[in-house]
């Protein structure tokens, strides 16, 4: 099968191979890769990877669809059918997992971090990570639901879930996670505010009704609070890291809520932690979601709560390309790649 495998870091440590496909052991299923999409860890892998537990080589990609050519007879899934991805592999005995977070699982391994992922023909995994599609459903949509919209899910309906007359806030909306918070948050009923830059970003959110801050030209706590008529937002999605921490902060309404999964801009703020404690805020750590959490998503995806936004497709042999553009910063949305 061919694959996109992680050798070394760096822009020459990443090819598209031929492998021999993987065993499948007892309570797996082997799954025909039918498209995937790229996210920002995949850079993380290719370039640093400090922290995350693995080995290379490598397969890479986090999540994906396809069609499952063998599953366990228990399993309930057949030769044929459309399944995508829950992006764990997880014990389903510890603690948590039986308290049905899996993120939280003891051994938890996610794709493409700490196993071989989803960029290649073939996928081999534990049959409980596998949740049946729909024959009918979008595959291309699909693919790109499992780690941005999952982990945007828990960050909206989590610890301050959004809903109508809550006020939610989310930090460069171009990228995938943040741009589908600020379509879940909407689904919720809650007011969305947004920040961005660009005069085409800015013009993409205003023309779906949304007030969209430039986070380059304006002051975005003073913005936040004159379009809140001086409360702040009751939720804040940042996954920018130290360059918005700040200003997150103070956008905050007191006893609010900031949510982050991610440092793309620094991992070491200042704690402000007068502001916390003075203002009764609560700062939340979130990764993706549990799989109850994942099948809400897809009903409410299926159901036409929303639409996920692809703003590019790639075939798997132009991996290259698809890493290059989402460092694109005129892309808004998902980017997909194509494998079979």
């Amino acid at each position: 099968m061919k694959a996109i495998v992680l050798h070394k870091r760096g822009l020459d440590g990443v090819s598209l191979d031929d492998l021999p496909a993987s065993d499948c052991p007892q309570g797996w299923a082997r799954v025909r890769m039918v498209a995937a999409s790229v996210n920002r860890v995949d850079l993380y892998m290719r370039d640093n990877g400090a922290g995350i537990t693995h080995d290379l080589p490598l397969i890479m990609g986090v999540d994906g669809v396809g069609e499952v050519i063998e599953a366990p007879g228990d399993s309930g899934l057949a030769s044929g059918d459309r399944v995508i991805l829950y992006p764990y592999e997880f014990c389903g005995a510890c603690r948590p997992c039986l308290a049905g977070d899996q993120p939280l699982c003891h051994s938890a391994r996610i794709l493409g971090e700490h196993r071989h992922g989803t960029f290649a023909e073939q996928g081999v995994l534990p049959a409980r990570s596998l949740v049946r599609l729909s024959p009918h459903a979008d595959m291309d949509q699909a693919a790109v639901l499992g780690v941005a919209y999952l982990t945007a899910w828990r960050m909206v309906f989590g610890q301050m879930p959004a809903a109508p007359g809550r006020t939610v806030l989310v930090q460069g909306a171009g990228g995938g996670v943040a741009y589908a918070a600020m379509q879940l948050a909407r689904m919720a009923g809650a007011q969305v505010i947004v920040t961005t830059t660009g005069d085409d970003k800015l013009a993409h959110f205003r023309n779906l009704g949304i007030e969209a801050i430039d986070y380059r030209g304006q002051d975005v706590p003073k913005a936040v609070l004159r379009l809140t008529g001086g409360e702040g937002a009751d939720l804040v999605i940042d996954n920018v890291g130290e360059r918005t921490w700040a200003a997150s902060l103070r956008s905050l309404a007191r006893g609010g809520h900031l949510v982050t999964c991610g440092a793309t801009t620094g991992a070491h703020p200042s704690a402000d932690i007068q502001r916390l404690f003075v203002r009764q805020l609560s700062v939340h750590g979130s990764t993706m979601g549990s799989l109850e959490e994942f099948r809400r998503l897809i009903r409410a995806w299926e159901a036409g709560g929303f639409v996920p936004l692809i703003d590019r497709a790639f075939p798997l042999a132009e991996m290259s390309a698809a890493f290059d553009h989402l460092e694109d910063p005129a892309r808004m949305g998902k980017i997909l790649v194509h494998i079979a």
